[in-house]
């Protein structure tokens, strides 16, 4: 499959990984040739309760012999995206009720983009530097990186970039402002935490000056940090929250919450003033619904804490100066790529997953599943240190 694999598909990279997966089971990954892979990454933090979990195919199945897609999004009433919608509302706090379902996290953030500028009647939108909110046009916009930029330009205008964790850079939002987005953990960038009641000072900046606050909980979200969401470490609370990633469960989803009063904005004066097609799939909105009742109704988030510990005591080697990030959402810092690479490439020889992060080569992305077992995050723990100790 491997030359059929690099003809017909598009690749992302000059050098993809090029595995050849079999199936997939709880914390593993298998090769066509019958080998484990032990998951460090979940599908870039996307396969929240791990592979072809029970509840979650079996939503998934009952689903199929009801019905697939009959409409686009918001004309019927289909049960699973009703409930998941309301589901949503429940472990949310007020007055952030209404959830519009898409198809990914980047359209979530486009829409987000749109209903700022609708509701405010502003235009500009400030993002942080170093951030990264998805690959398709408006959300490449609020993207600095301008080497992966320039090839797409023009983008969308009036787009600012402040310093995440500057307080002095919130002068920069003002009243010319229709949103300030900000990822609640820097993903890309290092899984860099907000600091000194950060994200509170941008809300209360927001507030003053009538701007939307919107956070992209695409990747802390849906229990990653040990809470449902990574919001709630930080005392602040956003206007508009955007999710996607884990809440699918492995299938793909993406979904934007704000008020009602706020949402109803998109819905005349254009009407359809956000349209989408398969958003609020109903297999796929069963599979998110199962996810989120199993998150919501066990202790998952609760051990997430403590498996978060159970990594950083396990990760102590001279070349790792540091681990950054929250939960299961963290990323291991070595002293440079090059032995980041090493790392990561030998691990795969050895039968463990680890990824990359997009703009901090030194990173090592520890991103397993929730349902991880403490066994299994102190058997991948040993296959990083026992590399790191051959070099």
């Amino acid at each position: 499959m491997q030359d059929d694999f690099f003809k017909y598909q598009a690749q992302t990279t000059p050098h993809p990984l090029a595995m050849e997966v079999s199936h997939a089971k709880g914390s593993y990954i298998y090769d066509k040739n019958g080998k484990a892979y032990l998951d460090f990454v979940a599908g870039v933090s996307a396969c929240a309760l791990g592979h072809s979990h029970p509840q979650i195919v079996n939503a998934v199945k009952e689903q199929l012999d009801k019905y697939l897609h009959v409409m686009v999004y918001g004309e019927y009433i289909q049960e699973p995206a009703l409930q998941l919608s309301k589901l949503l509302a429940k472990h949310l706090p007020e007055p952030l009720e209404t959830t519009y379902l898409v198809n990914s996290g980047t359209e979530a953030i486009e829409g987000s983009i749109k209903l700022a500028r609708r509701y405010t009647g502003r235009s500009e939108i400030i993002a942080a530097k170093n951030a990264y909110h998805g690959n398709t046009m408006g959300s490449l916009s609020l993207m600095d990186f301008e080497e992966r930029k320039t090839p797409f330009l023009p983008l969308i205008p009036d787009v600012k970039h402040i310093e995440f964790n500057s307080e002095s850079d919130l002068q920069q939002i003002t009243e010319h402002t229709a949103a300030v987005i900000l990822e609640t953990i820097q993903g890309g960038a290092g899984f860099i935490e907000p600091t000194n009641n950060y994200l509170k000072k941008v809300q209360d900046r927001c507030n003053k000056v009538g701007a939307v606050f919107i956070l992209d909980e695409i990747q802390p979200g849906i229990g990653r940090t040990g809470k449902l969401f990574g919001f709630e470490h930080y005392n602040c609370q956003p206007d508009v929250i955007v999710t996607g990633k884990g809440l699918g469960g492995g299938l793909p989803i993406g979904a934007f919450t704000t008020s009602k009063e706020m949402m109803l904005t998109l819905s005349d004066n254009p009407k359809l003033g956000h349209i989408t097609t398969f958003g609020g799939n109903p297999v796929i909105a069963a599979a998110a619904l199962a996810t989120l009742k199993e998150i919501t109704d066990s202790n998952l988030m609760e051990e997430t804490v403590k498996k978060e510990q159970l990594i950083r005591k396990h990760l102590q080697h001279t070349h790792i100066k540091e681990i950054r990030g929250k939960g299961l959402m963290l990323a291991a810092l070595l002293e440079n790529s090059e032995i980041t690479n090493e790392v990561i490439l030998r691990a795969q020889d050895q039968g463990l997953i680890l990824f990359w992060l997009l703009f901090e080569p030194k990173a090592i992305r520890i991103t397993p599943p929730l349902t991880i077992s403490n066994e299994e995050i102190i058997k991948g723990c040993k296959v990083i240190t026992s590399i790191l100790d051959s070099l």
